[in-house]
């Protein structure tokens, strides 16, 4: 089959990744770099399998693609230092958010402050995403731009740089002690305004995005322990008490 292949190959002194002496090789290399301490411990976020315990490759996950419906939520983080102004995130993992450690806008994004006149609180999004809150806006029979005037008013427009370093109030306390650097606003240019409010919540733990903005900005380390309370089996840990297990 090889010579048929037409691939040069040497028969006379060929390896095997099962044999032991190849094994040992590639062991004695990695205790090498050990040695010279070029090895540290990091972490990557990978498809997983909660059936089996084990982490799976792309193609591995890829194989039992579907389409499904997922749980989208909208929700409210209480800017700090600022009355009643709460930026909003949408969600399509809401199991995430009590692992939230940050809030992610697009730089070059147009976000808004409005005063929402039913319950009179301040919301912060991208200008482009109001049908999120308003999804009458969607219906392009029966939405009059006159029809604003009751649902909202523009209080401020910002670029998405202008959020950048902004803390705001986690939902859940279970983390808050371990990092000054949580909870806070960042800027990457993966977020987009085709879905959701143009704020994403950040999760390193679960999401390969979350992991890249989180570390860019210092929100976790390299090398250290951040929180992630789900086990090998899908199951929430005594991190989150009221949904242990």
């Amino acid at each position: 089959t090889i010579t048929r292949l037409g691939r040069w190959i040497d028969f006379e002194n060929d390896y095997k990744t099962m044999d032991a002496s190849f094994m040992e090789s590639v062991w004695w290399v990695f205790s090498q770099l050990f040695e010279k301490k070029l090895v540290y411990q990091g972490f990557k976020v990978m498809p997983y399998s909660t059936g089996c315990s084990t982490s799976l490759s792309n193609f591995e996950a890829g194989l039992n693609y579907k389409e499904v419906s997922d749980p989208a939520v909208v929700v409210s983080f209480p800017v700090v230092g600022e009355e009643d102004v709460s930026l909003i995130a949408w969600t399509t993992t809401p199991w995430t958010l009590p692992s939230n450690l940050a809030l992610c806008v697009n730089p070059e994004m147009e976000y808004i402050q409005i005063l929402d006149k039913k319950t009179e609180h301040k919301y912060i999004l991208a200008k482009s995403r109001l049908p999120q809150l308003y999804p009458i806006m969607n219906n392009k029979k029966k939405w009059k731009p006159k029809m604003a005037d009751e649902l909202y008013e523009i209080q401020k427009t910002m670029k998405g740089t202008d959020l950048k370093g902004k803390r705001y109030q986690p939902l859940f306390d279970f983390f808050a002690s371990q990092s000054d650097a949580y909870f806070q606003v960042v800027s990457d240019t993966y977020v987009t305004d085709d879905a959701g409010t143009g704020v994403v919540h950040q999760a390193p733990a679960f999401g390969e995005d979350d992991f890249r903005v989180c570390l860019a900005h210092g929100i976790i380390k390299k090398g250290v322990d951040f929180p992630c309370p789900v086990d090998a089996n899908g199951l929430f840990t005594e991190d989150v008490p009221p949904v242990k297990g």
